[in-house]
């Protein structure tokens, strides 16, 4: 029996790993989050578009809650370390 080929993969824009995002700060992603929104809610995006920017709106907030989990870890290692 062959090993079945591998599926190639492509990263798509709005993909977890894209680049550049682990250098964002919380108030660019919240930001551009924001940006996010208010087109959808426009709501006069071209079905792809809107697919690709809540996929990009899911990794933000994604991003922003990881950074706010770190923060609120780090508050609480000063608060007990008192």
């Amino acid at each position: 029996m062959s090993p079945m080929p591998r599926k190639q993969t492509t990263q798509s824009p709005a993909a977890p790993e894209q680049a550049g995002d682990e250098a964002l700060t919380f108030e660019q992603a919240w930001r551009e989050l924001e940006q996010i929104v208010e087109q959808l809610e426009r709501g006069d995006l071209p079905l792809e578009q809107s697919l690709a920017l809540h996929a990009r709106g899911q990794q933000l907030a994604a991003l922003c809650a990881a950074q706010l989990d770190q923060a609120e870890l780090r508050v609480r290692t000063v608060v007990s370390d008192q």
